[in-house]
């Protein structure tokens, strides 16, 4: 059902993507200007262009239909985190530093790869509903990449206190990132299987429904195990992750109050309990109420974002011209606080405006299917994008304490980016399959009694749950 209209929204993409494109290179011209890097500069963005190019031709050829402005919003996002990196790699010439490691070079392999995967997925599901079929076992195995690391020996699972990771021979990787889709694969399953339990069977308690355990046995099993292998492995701003996401899509399936007033108290028991276990808790709780009363020791991170983002401004110092290396761990947890220190509140705001632009348009698409499923996997898909992005900017801003997130395609890290590639691939998906899905049918004219049995395929009935 390739046409006019599908032909004009891969036009309207491969304009916006050279725009994307188009923006990028002028900010790491601007850092090439500041830094003197005019070569790697002009050979990354070469690079850059191509893979973009690459990523285009893919929607093209396996999803012709889909919303021409997601693909765009990630190009720009990614892009914009490459020159940050790249800015980050090298310390402020006025203060006379020198070149550091290049991480933006190995940023952009995982670039490379993460489009490499993105057309994969692409190529590999061609309906967006076949991973339904899966979902007990892609339950089971995101419980396995979630349970790994925490079974390997510290010296290969453990970063910063953290055994979240997998280490082999230089190479490192978070499975946990490509459990969340799957597990997120697995809750839409169930929620659509068992829906009509969430919705009519229950027992009523101060004008609510509220569901019976057993009809939650196996969601409970696995959210809790999930919940329990990451607090063990002290990755507790994952756990948030998870845990709101689901809750998350637990109210988009049911449409209940009480289901939310559920995660909130699950949610408090849990943080208190966290709280009174894990001392690094303490400690970002602490930092979070006076970060500047420990500013020489556990303060002094969020303390310099603070101070950074403060001299940025309204319009920042310029790309080159401040000094967001004096944050540590600029390049992933604290990406936004460079942001804002050289582009400004206007700059932070801009990307801000992105992030809610994927978001909003991966709910549309989840929207316009007309199959549960695709409703419930497109919403948690796109809620989560928003999510770590609240999540992240409210512990940089000290909103809320610090959870150790990093930014979706702009923080450095090749698990994050890798995973991230995968949730835009399966919402353009999403989108390329309501756009193209044939229109319901129509009802029959002649009254029911005198009407033609029918035979509806079990494939049809699968799309219409």
């Amino acid at each position: 059902m390739v046409g006019s209209p599908s032909r004009a929204f891969r036009g309207a993409e491969l304009v916006l993507c050279a725009g994307a494109v188009a923006i990028t290179a002028l900010a790491a011209l601007i850092l090439s200007a500041s830094a003197g890097t005019g070569a790697t500069t002009l050979s990354t963005l070469g690079v850059f262009a191509v893979l973009t190019l690459a990523a285009h031709l893919a929607v093209r050829r396996w999803a012709p239909s889909a919303d021409p402005v997601l693909l765009p919003c990630v190009v720009l996002l990614n892009g914009l985190g490459l020159v940050l990196i790249d800015r980050l790699d090298h310390e402020n010439p006025l203060a006379g530093g020198t070149a550091q490691a290049s991480d933006a070079a190995h940023q952009l392999i995982w670039t490379a790869i993460g489009i490499g995967l993105f057309a994969l997925v692409l190529a590999l599901v061609r309906d967006h509903t076949v991973p339904a079929e899966y979902g007990y076992t892609c339950g089971l195995a995101g419980l396995g990449a979630l349970l790994l690391p925490a079974l390997l020996p510290a010296q290969y699972s453990e970063v910063n206190g953290g055994k979240s990771w997998i280490l082999l021979h230089g190479f490192s990787i978070q499975p946990g990132e490509f459990a969340k889709v799957l597990l997120l694969i697995f809750v839409a399953a169930f929620l659509v299987a068992n829906r009509e339990l969430f919705t009519s069977a229950g027992h009523r308690l101060l004008g609510m429904t509220f569901p019976r355990l057993r009809d939650l046995a196996p969601l409970l099993l696995v959210t809790a195990m999930s919940l329990l292998v990451l607090m063990y492995e002290k990755n507790l701003g994952f756990s948030l992750l998870v845990f709101g996401t689901v809750l998350a899509m637990i109210y988009i399936a049911t449409d209940r109050v009480s289901w939310l007033i559920i995660g909130f108290a699950m949610f408090a028991m849990g943080a208190t309990l966290a709280y009174s276990l894990f001392p690094h808790v303490r400690v970002r709780v602490q930092v979070w109420q006076d970060p500047f009363a420990t500013y020489y020791t556990s303060g002094y991170q969020i303390s310099q974002a603070l101070f950074g983002m403060a001299t940025g401004g309204l319009l920042g110092t310029g790309i080159g011209a401040g000094r967001p290396q004096e944050v540590p761990f600029a390049k992933t947890d604290f990406i936004i606080s460079t942001i804002g220190e050289e582009l400004g509140l206007i700059g932070l705001t801009a990307v801000l405006a992105l992030f809610l632009v994927l978001t909003v348009r991966g709910f549309v698409a989840a929207l316009a299917t007309r199959d549960a499923f695709g409703k419930l996997l497109g919403g948690g898909l796109a809620f989560s994008i928003g999510w770590q992005l609240f999540v992240v900017v409210g512990g940089v801003t000290k909103l809320i304490p610090l959870t150790g997130l990093t930014t979706p395609f702009m923080s450095y890290g090749g698990s994050s980016l890798l995973a991230n590639y995968v949730i835009v691939a399966l919402l353009i998906r999403i989108s390329h399959d309501a756009r193209t899905a044939p229109p319901p049918p129509a009802r029959p004219s002649t009254p029911l009694a005198e009407a033609q049995t029918q035979h509806v395929s079990r494939r049809w009935l699968g799309r219409a749950r």
